[in-house]
């Protein structure tokens, strides 16, 4: 009977171990299971927002390729502007110069007339500019 008993505290002993261990891995495979499901929502979110990226790098690429055009057009048209504003000035130049070769041939004690249609009197040779020098000295203001 002693070594049936011994035997019998010994099968106890490792039973008590063995559901000891089972507990222990059971409170591991639980943790381990509610991990997993966070695991996989974070997956979801994490694909979730790489698909948002994607999207976003889309329309980030046409914006650039709209906004590159709009500059490409942009810059055509200051190169025209420049242009135009160039050669206004050298006009102007040429115009300029024209009034006041054509003030040194006029004689000084003549009143001159006012440009044709516009109503006004004779004023004194400073004063007096047509329209058209008008209109041309206010687009260059506007071009400045």
């Amino acid at each position: 009977m002693g070594f049936s008993l011994v035997l019998e505290i010994l099968v106890a002993g490792l039973l008590v171990v063995t559901i000891s261990y089972t507990v222990m891995l059971n409170r591991r495979l639980r943790t381990m299971r509610q991990d997993k499901l966070a695991l996989e929502k974070l997956a979801a979110k994490f694909v979730d927002s790489t698909m948002r990226a994607e999207e976003s790098i889309t329309r980030l690429k046409a914006t650039a390729d709209d906004l590159k055009e709009r500059i490409d057009r942009a810059q055509g048209l200051r190169d025209d502007l420049a242009f135009l504003t160039e050669r206004g000035g050298s006009t102007a130049d040429r115009l300029e110069s024209l009034v006041r070769e054509a003030r040194k041939e006029a004689p000084a004690d003549q009143p001159r007339t006012p440009a044709k249609g516009s109503g006004r009197a004779a004023a004194p040779a400073d004063d007096v500019k047509s329209d058209a020098e008008r209109e041309l000295i206010k687009a260059l203001r506007a071009a400045r």
